[in-house]
């Protein structure tokens, strides 16, 4: 019974997937910068957005032409201000208005503006005339809003880059940084009472350039690795980019505001870059965004916000070939100026994305002990239909021979790092016995790539894993 049992849950997660896949996913957008002389006509540009499972994207202005060939799409809108435009708009509510005539009028609603964001950054930007101008600018452009009966249909918020924060590691300790407390305060009241949400823009790759260690590239990677414990929470954190959002979470908790909804305004790997730095390639770049899409997909959330996806815009759309700066600036687009994808994360409409892992050294060969990883507890499956009968053409992920125990171990703090339910192998556990670290990472790895949609990719686990056509039930519950 507990075979039947176990792989029941198995089957039961693929169908639950492929139920989720059926909606939409409003939690996917997409960043459109245009400083390039190459991209394709706006118009091009949208029907390729309606071949995706795109559905927001954020412009750094308002190009007009862009926001009337994304009229009657039901794609969401993101436009912006420039940080020129901020002293203006925080002086002369007029200005404001004037803005709003200009750029969302004419186009709302069959232009699906959702969000204007004013300004890019600014609260790092050290310059303390714009800091102390942008609440003044948002409050304004909000007010114009309100006088075109548009308040509470589109929001006004920020952007910020992580360096808003003073602390962000463990990301319990998440704080922001004193020294514009009160000007963040200020922002932050203007968010709670507005609704609008407070936009961050977390890299893992830019944490992974400053401590260029194999394990860190894992774990930027949403790929197989030891972890990082947060003592404060109890929490073992298997992934930088969950790390860095609930390090934001944490710090607007701690400035009594645990209500503000989170926005990803940015977050992306460039495929290539000079040669001299680190971390660039098509390897990582696919890893890195295909891994996030299938994360935001799960709908596991972060440990402190589980149960629901962030919104999150990647960066970027197309590559800006006229930026300024390394040679990574201008090579970050998912897709070409002749529209074909750089490298396939999925994002086409009825197509997964498939996670790629890069050579990354294993776990050494030593002896482990079984220990269930530390997780945040995984939300309740609601009530589904019936659970579909066991498939006799399916596949199964299972381990190959001469795994160690240390990297079992290292496969299931990660599989089960991922949101997958892990119940089953905890102590009293349908599928506890046999209490080996082998049979409980064989557990988590097929259920991890039946979760996934039974994507190949998803059955690497650094090489020590291999897909099978034949079920594998064993007494006991290893499957």
């Amino acid at each position: 019974m507990t075979t039947i049992r176990c792989a029941s849950a198995l089957v039961l997660a693929s169908f639950l997937h492929s139920l989720l896949l059926a909606k939409s996913e409003p939690f996917i957008g997409i960043n459109y910068g245009q400083v390039a002389d190459n991209l394709p006509p706006p118009s091009a540009t949208a029907k390729l957005l309606q071949s995706t499972s795109i559905e927001k994207v954020r412009l750094y202005g308002a190009d007009p032409a862009i926001i009337k060939a994304l009229a009657n799409t039901g794609i969401g809108i993101v436009i912006g201000t420039a940080n020129g435009d901020v002293p203006a708009l925080a002086a002369d509510p007029n200005f404001a208005g004037n803005w709003i005539n200009s750029n969302v009028l004419p186009y709302y609603p069959a232009s699906k503006i959702i969000l204007i964001t004013v300004g890019n950054e600014v609260m790092t930007s050290g310059d303390q005339n714009l800091m102390t101008q942008i609440l003044p600018a948002m409050q304004n452009l909000q007010n114009a809003l309100n006088g075109a009966s548009l308040g509470g249909k589109i929001k006004v918020s920020t952007v910020h880059s992580m360096a808003v924060l003073k602390q962000s590691e463990p990301p319990s300790s998440g704080r922001f940084d004193p020294s514009f407390s009160d000007l963040m305060k200020g922002l932050l009241e203007f968010n709670k009472d507005t609704g609008s949400p407070f936009a961050i823009n977390p890299y893992p790759y830019f944490a992974y350039r400053s401590d260029p260690r194999p394990d860190t590239l894992a774990f930027c990677l949403f790929q197989p690795n030891s972890g990082r414990f947060d003592s404060g929470t109890n929490i073992k954190y298997m992934n930088m980019f969950d790390a860095q959002v609930d390090a934001v979470r944490a710090a607007l908790n701690s400035m009594g505001f645990p209500d503000i909804e989170i926005v990803v305004a940015e977050t992306g790997w460039p495929y290539k870059g000079d040669s001299n730095e680190v971390g660039p390639s098509f390897e990582n770049a696919k890893a890195y965004n295909g891994n996030l899409i299938s994360h935001l997909r799960s709908m596991v959330g972060t440990p402190l916000m589980p149960g629901k996806s962030v919104d999150t815009y990647l960066f970027a759309l197309y590559d800006e070939d006229l930026k300024p700066g390394p040679g990574s600036e201008r090579a970050f687009g998912l897709f070409k100026p002749d529209l074909t994808m750089t490298y396939d994360v999925g994002l086409s409409k009825g197509t997964q994305s498939t996670p790629a892992v890069p050579n990354t050294p294993a776990v050494p060969n030593t002896p482990a002990a079984p220990k269930t990883p530390v997780t945040p507890a995984t939300p309740k499956t609601p009530a589904t239909p019936k659970t579909p009968s066991p498939s006799n053409n399916g596949t199964w992920c299972v381990p190959k021979s001469g795994v160690s125990d240390a990297q079992f171990q290292a496969n299931l703090d990660y599989a089960c790092g991922q949101g997958i339910d892990c119940g089953p192998i905890q102590s009293g556990g349908d599928c506890f016995e046999p209490n080996t670290v082998a049979s409980h990472a064989a557990y988590a790895m097929n259920l991890f790539y039946q979760n996934s949609a039974r994507n190949p990719g998803a059955c690497d686990f650094l090489q020590t894993a291999t897909l099978t056509s034949k079920n594998p039930i064993f007494d006991g519950g290893i499957l």
